[in-house]
C-alpha cells in the first residue's frame, strides 16, 4: 500500500512531471509543467516543454502567450515574436479574441522595443 504522505511529500513539479510522463500528449498536463518551470526558474526546462507543446498541440492557444513572455523575459526578442505571431493565428482560428489581444500587445511592445 502507498503511504498517503508520500503525495504530500512530491512537489507540484514532480507530480506534473509524472502526469507528462504518463500521458506525454496530454497538452494541459505539459502546459502546467512548463509554468511550473516557468515560474520557478527553470527558463531552458520551460522552453523545451512549450516547444514540445506546441509542436504537438499547435492550437493549444494559451501557451503561446506565456512562451511569448518567456522568451520576452529571456531578452530573445525575435523568437517571442515569431511565438506571438503564430499565436495571433492560432487564437484568430480559434475565435479566441481575448487571447489574440493580449498577444497583439505583447508583439506590438516588443515591435517598439
Amino acid at each position: 500500500m502507498t503511504d498517503p504522505t508520500a503525495r504530500e511529500k512530491k512537489s507540484r513539479r514532480q507530480m506534473l512531471e509524472e502526469f507528462v510522463a504518463r500521458k506525454p500528449d496530454d497538452a494541459f498536463s505539459r502546459y502546467g509543467l512548463a509554468i511550473e518551470c516557468m515560474n520557478s526558474g527553470d527558463s531552458a526546462a520551460a522552453d523545451q516543454h512549450f516547444q514540445v507543446l506546441l509542436k504537438q498541440s499547435p492550437d493549444y492557444v494559451p501557451a503561446y502567450l506565456l512562451y511569448g513572455q518567456l522568451l520576452a523575459r529571456e531578452a530573445r526578442t525575435g523568437e517571442a515574436r515569431r511565438v506571438l505571431s503564430s499565436g495571433i493565428e492560432a487564437a484568430a482560428k480559434a475565435g479566441n479574441q481575448h487571447a489574440r489581444s493580449e498577444m497583439e500587445t505583447l508583439l506590438k511592445e516588443l515591435t517598439q522595443a
